[in-house]
């Protein structure tokens, strides 16, 4: 609706009003987790967990409503199967800019449970976004490099261990966990320095969702394997739509049944079963090599005035 608006303008009233907005509901949800601990009763402390998430979900949409205002942005949904708030899925999506939890918070609205993400462990310090994280559950990862790790080896599976007693409160209801695979957001810099086989994406880390797949694999009805393209915007995301110059936003999403089968190549003992691991990993490459040509098509067209659009995905 404001997209008519001088860019810099745009700013001033956008940054201010999304800033509000993540106040007022993080302050909620920060509330809820007090009032959890404080409460012994574990029916009262049910109550207020869904009331935390009840904030959660008015920050999501508020969120999209506020894009909406000062972006004249088309969303775009490919690929969605048959899914319930009432069942259990392991989201696993690249990782583009920091607009990506946002979009995977509205895209979760009335679709699948609210969904908990695996955060960096530097998060949990900024204010309202870390103590809403905690108060909603989502586990906070400290990643060692392999120096530190080679430095002091009793790190060594030290991330693994946290998803392991995360995935412990998330047996109690229906949860969506998000994993971005790649551990952090994708830039050239970053690509080269990882040595990236692939264009657009940075190498996928096995051990956590391997890890997470062997502690719930029997709750999990589906994996969700997203894709986030920003075809119009493909470089400094966030800042465009603060700028109200967000064009697209485009959600792939493969749905790939647990049981069935895909359980034996995605379910196993990842740390000790040399084979499943080679396996898995495979199975995990092969995931992202798909999305990597997804997404450099997506772009390609894009880019190529002279051919019409290639439509990436139906209207969300």
């Amino acid at each position: 609706m404001l997209s008519f608006l001088p860019a810099p303008l745009i700013l001033l009233l956008s940054l201010p009003l999304f800033t509000l907005n993540l106040t007022v509901w993080g302050l909620i949800v920060t509330c809820c987790g007090v009032l959890k601990l404080l409460l012994p009763m574990p029916a009262a402390r049910l109550r207020v967990s869904k009331l935390a998430h009840w904030a959660y979900r008015h920050w999501s949409l508020h969120n999209r409503q506020l894009i909406e205002l000062f972006n004249k942005v088309e969303w775009q949904l490919e690929g969605e199967a048959q899914l319930s708030p009432q069942r259990w899925y392991l989201l696993i999506s690249n990782h583009k800019s920091w607009l990506d939890i946002p979009v995977l918070s509205q895209f979760a609205l009335d679709r699948i449970p609210e969904p908990k993400f695996f955060l960096k462990e530097e998060l949990k310090w900024v204010p309202f976004i870390g103590s809403a994280s905690w108060a909603l559950d989502m586990p906070f990862m400290k990643r060692y490099s392999q120096a530190q790790i080679r430095n002091n080896p009793a790190l060594q599976g030290k991330d693994i261990e946290t998803t392991r007693q995360s995935c412990e409160k998330f047996r109690q209801q229906p949860t969506t966990i998000i994993n971005f695979v790649e551990g952090t957001r994708f830039t050239a810099t970053k690509q080269r320095l990882k040595n990236s086989p692939f264009r657009f994406l940075l190498p996928a880390k096995a051990g956590g969702i391997a890890f997470t797949l062997a502690s719930m694999g029997p709750l999990f009805d589906a994996v969700l394997d997203v894709t986030l393209i920003y075809p119009d915007n493909p470089r400094h995301v966030l800042v465009a739509m603060l700028l109200g110059r967000l064009k697209r936003v485009v959600i792939h999403v493969d749905t790939l049944p647990v049981q069935g089968p895909v359980n034996s190549q995605i379910i196993g003992d990842y740390f000790q079963d040399e084979v499943f691991r080679q396996q898995f990993q495979l199975w995990l490459n092969q995931r992202w090599l798909q999305k990597d040509q997804r997404i450099a098509a997506c772009l390609a067209a894009t880019d190529n005035a002279l051919k019409p659009r290639i439509d990436c995905a139906s209207s969300l």
